[in-house]
């Protein structure tokens, strides 16, 4: 990374700060801070600029942000800020939906260095950890032990357990878990003026004997919470609502709750380190925290329940409770129509009955099987009357109650891959949902309120009346069985009337939670979108009680100013605003088909963090270069920020078209297209990036070595016309030390070799040998450049495939580029008239009834999709469409008209790790090689892996080797983990990667030429 801000000298050594603003950069308190920690201190203007949104819908800059190493780095920022009255503000994987985690403060970003499992006991079954290890990392230090954090947020593998305490998170499975407050023993923490402390059990006389309002910090703590325990509780108990679900205000009912436990049995303590669960940073700064660990279940079962009206499903709810389920949760219609239209989900939601409005999956823990079985059994019974189950109902089943039954029709999983289809069917809604790209937008601001169950029919109700008196709409979705429902509604908050209908709409949605005994927040807390409604909700005596709580703790309201009983408005500090205004600085050159086009594309990241997980929990592409990393910049969700502040004047005007911008923003995204695929909302940061360096180019011009890989066809075909005279140059000593220096192609690299018989010389000699006349099919294979000057065995392995399962196979020779290379290295007018010309030459002969099939991943892509980016918009749009519908990669080719029934197949006893290409898995096709090689006799361990790392002519690159190998690194681990007896990889890249890794005796093999050596008869 070239941000590198505690690099730069010492201004008392007379050297210069290299940030772009000193202005705004502060470059006294900089100097301050970084003298006192060992951690980075950054204040230029990108790192605040990354650090000014989470994923709410808000925006404040901060004044700086510091990555502290340690607990005494911690308190050493946070003496020095107190002594000058400098805000700050804790944060850890920016995953808020309320805007808790953004404020002009100095940010402490603990998900760096402050990382870490300190120390696990299995047999207490507890863990200390640092506050920025993420949750997913947690339970995977814990998995051997079968133990685990058990509140499971959504994000649960981007956000951290600062801030699951700073939440007081919870999950799906809160009727078993409840919050993080239940498993919070100990916290270190820091407090406002500097103070080390750890917080946990203390008596309730100590509290009493010890505090003093006039002493210091934490006597005054201590006096304030004893205050609270005896002069509050009834005003506590009177205005908390009754739920499992409310993280609104501070958790004074678990400390009065504890409090009176503890007089009951005649003395005792209080926790106060579960005061901090929920007090989003307010409070104090943890450092570190002891939790308690729930065992993992043995198993489970699921059940889904479908129903004609969401109101129905409503009302079932209550019913369903009462047989112990550790989950209940609720698809709307506006969700189903949303997963229909998927691919993956089609068939899922085709199979519930016609007219189903709504459904609610119902999940339940289980001993073993057949506990499970019953389980949903007894439920079914209970609920759909005359339904079939796969288990009869048990002796302990609920009895048919005299309630009207309102659930049609039950679908029940209880494998592990049926499961996850009915979980990842009711998450898939959203991301659809949050994939808008109109200015109209279905945003979080009363999206977790919670509601008794009881009480959910009549509130459902009155809330759908609310959206009509305001002209819009919403989804329901979430957890149903707690009470808590993610509602969006529909809100333009770039004009004034949608600014005023938004606050409008959470003030009468407050009135309908305090009329039916509800809380503002059931799971995302206050900050900047519902610490305003706290006041209405427990009413004047408790507001002042949050503020005189917050004084003790904090007496010059530094910490996170402004969240939970400060003056936030939930209308202030927008995004997108009244004020907002959008200037991309160029026309788009390629065709963005999607609502608000290139702006709406740019605009579409909502902070939600998907792009920061980690390859060994979450799996997945996303996001390549961050998981070598570990920097925002390096993250879709921090470039995709970046480049709408460059938009929309946050940074200097044309700082777009700046080195500075190319260098540090968009030069490590590797074009993988995973965001595409994995992003919630589809960020396509990969076009993005093409666009804007387009833009770029055609002002600043093309440099040597982007020209030289752009041209691929033309520098591999003077290499395998110089062959083997250019195979023996690049072994000659100096040779790649003066390549690495004329081009930047690093010397490390191996390079491909060159072969002087080409795939089409190969086949122009040999001919076809399944006559069309007699093929069940006739395929066009292209010679992508690779294929034909490097790599001609895998092109001549996929004509023996193909033949021996009956198809006509030409290689054409006037089609010998995709245009792939000139596209990635953003020469778009290039790429395109690749394009054009490939077209008018390929979609006659598609219509003619011929396939194309190409060998090479990223140019199948190429055809399949970027053709559509490229000429979309013009003549030749019909025409694009007709090549990207009939063009498949090799096996995809294969396996999509099950071409392999047609062959004899004779595989070796081999098991295989397949790593499928990065643009084949994020356009859903990397699965067709694995089903193929199965079916040809294979076993094949296909891995959730990402990137290589090469993209191309990334690995190639001098300045890039080491990112690309870091990339490789994380692929590495995967095939070492991996029981398979080889790998087999479709891509050049991929397998140029894989033959350069330590141990590694060649490339491995594409998996076309696995196919042809599994041919009987070989």
């Amino acid at each position: 990374m070239a941000i590198r801000p505690t690099d730069s000298p010492d201004p008392a050594d007379g050297g210069d700060y290299d940030y772009r603003d000193e202005e705004v950069a502060r470059p006294d308190l900089l100097a301050a801070l970084d003298s006192r920690v060992e951690g980075d201190v950054r204040f230029d203007t990108y790192t605040r600029q990354l650090y000014a949104t989470d994923a709410s819908i808000y925006e404040q800059t901060p004044i700086g942000v510091v990555f502290p190493t340690d607990t005494d780095d911690v308190a050493s920022v946070v003496s020095y800020c107190a002594d000058e009255e400098i805000p700050l503000l804790p944060r850890g994987g920016g995953t808020s939906l309320a805007g808790q985690t953004v404020n002009e403060a100095v940010v402490l970003d603990f998900t760096t260095h402050m990382d870490g499992l300190v120390s696990f006991d299995p047999d207490e079954a507890t863990a200390t950890a640092q506050p920025g290890v993420t949750l997913g990392e947690l339970n995977a230090d814990l998995a051997d032990d079968d133990l685990k954090f058990a509140p499971d947020p959504a994000w649960g593998d981007k956000s951290v357990l600062g801030g699951a305490i700073g939440n007081n998170s919870t999950g799906s499975h809160s009727l078993v878990y409840g919050k993080t407050d239940a498993y919070v023993e100990e916290c270190e923490v820091v407090l406002a003026d500097g103070t080390v402390t750890t917080f946990g059990e203390v008596e309730v006389e100590t509290l009493r004997e010890e505090g003093d309002p006039e002493g210091d910090i934490e006597a005054r703590i201590y006096a304030e919470v004893a205050r609270i325990i005896d002069d509050e509780a009834d005003e506590i108990d009177a205005r908390y609502p009754d739920l499992k679900r409310n993280v609104s205000g501070y958790n004074l009912d678990v400390l009065v709750e504890e409090a009176r436990g503890a007089t009951e049995a005649g003395g005792g303590t209080v926790n106060l380190a579960k005061l901090l669960a929920g007090s989003e940073g307010t409070l104090a700064v943890v450092t570190e925290a002891t939790v308690s660990l729930e065992p993992v279940p043995e198993t489970k079962a699921v059940a889904l329940l479908t129903y004609d009206d969401v109101l129905d499903a409503m009302e079932d709810v209550a019913p369903i409770l009462e047989h112990d389920p550790a989950a209940v949760e609720v698809m709307d219609d506006v969700l189903l129509d949303l997963a229909a239209d998927t691919d993956e989900f089609r068939d899922v939601v085709g199979m519930l009955p016609e007219g189903t409005d709504s459904v609610l999956l119902v999940e339940f823990y289980a001993e073993d099987d057949d506990h499970g079985r019953q389980q949903v059994a007894d439920l079914v019974a209970d609920r759909v009357p005359g339904a079939a189950t796969e288990a009869e109902p048990g002796e302990g089943a609920t009895e048919v109650t005299a309630e009207p039954h309102y659930a049609v029709a039950a679908m029940e999983a209880h494998d592990d891959e049926e499961r996850a289809k009915f979980w990842k069917m009711r998450k898939s809604g959203l991301p659809i949902l949050l994939s808008r790209t109109t200015d109209e937008k279905h945003i979080s601001f009363i999206e977790d309120t919670a509601i008794p169950a009881e009480n959910l029919p009549e509130y459902v109700a009155d809330f759908h009346d609310i959206l009509d008196d305001h002209d819009t709409f919403a989804s329901y979705y979430a957890h149903a069985g707690p009470g808590v429902l993610h509602i969006r509604p529909l809100v333009n908050t770039k004009d004034v009337e949608g600014v005023e209908k938004m606050e409008s709409i959470a003030d009468a949605v407050t009135d309908l939670v305090v009329k039916y005994g509800g809380s503002v927040s059931g799971e995302h807390g206050d900050g900047r979108a519902r610490t305003q409604w706290n006041r209405k909700l427990y009413g004047d005596d408790l507001w002042q009680t949050f503020r005189d709580l917050k004084t003790a703790f904090d007496p010059d309201w530094l910490l996170n100013p402004g969240q939970v009983c400060g003056d936030v408005d939930m209308t202030e500090n927008l995004r997108f605003d009244p004020e907002y205004d959008f200037e991309a600085g160029f026309d788009p050159a390629l065709d963005w088909a999607n609502d608000n086009g290139f702006q709406g594309m740019v605009e579409l990241c909502h902070g939600c963090a998907g792009c920061r997980g980690e390859q060994e929990t979450t799996g997945g592409v996303m996001c390549p270069t961050y998981r070598a990393a570990d920097e925002e910049i390096t993250s879709t969700r921090g470039r995709a920020n970046m480049l709408r502040q460059a938009m929309s004047g946050d940074l200097p005007e044309g700082e777009v078209f700046t080195d500075e911008f190319a260098d540090e923003v968009l030069d490590l995204c590797i074009g993988c297209k995973g965001c595409k695929h994995d992003c919630p909302s589809g960020v396509d940061m990969a076009k993005l990036k093409v666009e804007v360096e387009h833009q770029r180019h055609q002002r600043e011009g093309v440099g040597l070595r982007s020209k030289l890989f752009g041209r691929t066809e033309t520098l591999l075909s003077l290499g395998s016309a110089l062959a083997p005279l250019s195979n023996w140059a690049t072994k000659i000593p100096g040779a790649r030390a003066a390549m690495e220096k004329v081009a930047g192609i690093a010397s490390e690299r191996s390079l491909p070799e060159f072969h002087r018989e080409t795939l089409r010389d190969w086949y122009a000699d040999r001919g076809p040998r399944v006559s069309a006349d007699e093929a069940d099919r006739k395929a066009m294979l292209i010679a992508d450049p690779y294929t034909n000057y490097s790599h001609p065995e895998v092109g001549k392995a996929a004509v023996r495939a193909l033949e021996a399962a009956n198809v006509h196979v030409r290689i054409p020779s006037d089609v010998t580029d995709s245009g792939r290379p000139a596209f990635s290295k953003s020469l778009v007018d290039e790429a395109r008239d690749t394009a054009r010309e490939n077209v008018r030459k390929l979609a006659p002969r598609i219509e003619e009834g011929w396939d194309l099939v190409v060998a090479e991943p990223s140019d199948a892509v190429m055809f399949q999709s970027d053709y559509l980016d490229l000429l979309g918009d013009g003549s030749l749009a019909p025409d694009a469409e007709t090549v990207a519908r009939n063009a498949y990669g090799v096996c995809e080719y294969v396996d999509a008209f099950r071409l392999d029934e047609n062959a004899s197949w004779d595989a070796p006893d081999e098991s295989l790790t397949y790593h499928g290409h990065c643009h084949q898995k994020a356009t859903k096709k990397d699965h067709h090689a694995v089903g193929v090689l199965r079916r040809a006799g294979y076993r094949v361990d296909p891995l959730d892996s990402g990137c290589c790392g090469m993209a191309g002519s990334f690995g190639y690159e001098e300045e890039h080797y080491s990112m690309s190998k870091a990339i490789g690194d994380i692929l590495f681990e995967q095939v070492e983990d991996s029981d398979g007896d080889s790998v087999v990889a479709p891509g050049a890249s991929c397998r140029t990667q894989l033959g350069d890794r330590e141990g590694a005796s060649a490339e491995p093999p594409h998996p076309v030429e696995k196919l042809a050596d599994a041919l009987a008869g070989r």
